[in-house]
């Protein structure tokens, strides 16, 4: 009991304190208590998202149901991602768990997406969030992970948002292994999210020649080290905040909790995408 009362605690006070919520507390613990009772009486939770965009959402992910409760999980990492894209960009989705920022860059914004997932089960959920927006002609799904060499690896599964390269002494299964190079189609990218539990090195290892290309302005990455910063801006790069209600990128913290570190290339060209993206509304929220 004392568990499950903390994990109340910790999801009430993400939901109560999350910008898009800040201002109709009541509006978000409604979700809450919706989700709670719909996820309860059906396997699946088909949910309306941004820009016409749906989810199909399960007890138990994570980071879906993070955009049920606040409409974008990851506040200024999603809010960037939606100003930033147009349609004909490609976003590398490396990590993408079950698709929410897959759909949110293919079906909202209108860019091409490849997206990364070894997990059979998730890319299994991936794909249909896919087929749920129609994005069939937009959507590559590479079953793989990414990393220094071509192969195979031993990589966990069943664990949502946290699944990983396995260690030694846990259970995994094997699958492909590719460096990013090598994918078909991933040369030109103008965005990419990082985020592989704590293997983000070894995917930049083997992704040089993306990373180098002129197209790409913004990397998203989850793992923040001296050593990614430091590679990062021999590429050009330099860390960034955003705040998507004032569209303001900035070299300073602006206030937000973030879960990923943005890099950016370029950054006027980037702030004039930025302005000039269209408003979209979430929940009552306008961004």
């Amino acid at each position: 009991m004392g568990r499950v009362a903390l994990r109340l605690d910790a999801i009430l006070g993400f939901i109560l304190s999350h910008p898009m919520n800040r201002s109709r507390p009541l509006a978000a613990l409604g979700r809450f208590v919706g989700w709670q009772l719909r996820s309860r009486l059906q396997d699946e939770v088909v949910v309306p998202w941004i820009g016409g965009a749906r989810l199909a959402v399960k007890r138990g992910m994570t980071g879906a149901t993070g955009n049920v409760y606040c409409g974008l999980h990851e506040f200024t990492e999603m809010g960037f991602l939606t100003h930033l894209l147009r349609p004909g960009d490609l976003f590398l989705d490396i990590g993408a768990n079950v698709g929410s920022y897959s759909v949110l860059a293919s079906r909202t914004c209108g860019a091409r997406t490849i997206a990364f997932e070894p997990d059979p089960g998730t890319a299994q959920a991936l794909r249909r969030n896919i087929a749920l927006n129609g994005l069939e002609s937009l959507v590559t799904v590479e079953e793989t992970a990414l990393g220094p060499t071509n192969g195979e690896t031993r990589f966990t599964v069943g664990r949502d948002t946290v699944n990983r390269i396995a260690a030694d002494d846990e259970a995994a299964r094997v699958v492909p292994m590719r460096r990013l190079d090598d994918v078909t189609g991933a040369g030109a990218p103008t965005m990419i999210k990082l985020d592989v539990e704590g293997f983000e090195a070894e995917v930049i290892e083997g992704g040089a020649r993306v990373l180098s290309a002129p197209s790409l302005l913004a990397i998203q990455t989850e793992l923040d080290t001296p050593e990614i910063r430091e590679k990062f801006a021999g590429l050009g790069f330099g860390a960034m905040y955003y705040d998507p209600f004032t569209r303001t990128l900035a070299e300073e913290p602006l206030g937000y909790r973030v879960s990923n570190m943005l890099y950016v290339r370029e950054p006027q060209a980037v702030r004039d995408r930025l302005a000039a993206a269209p408003h979209r509304t979430l929940n009552g929220v306008r961004l």
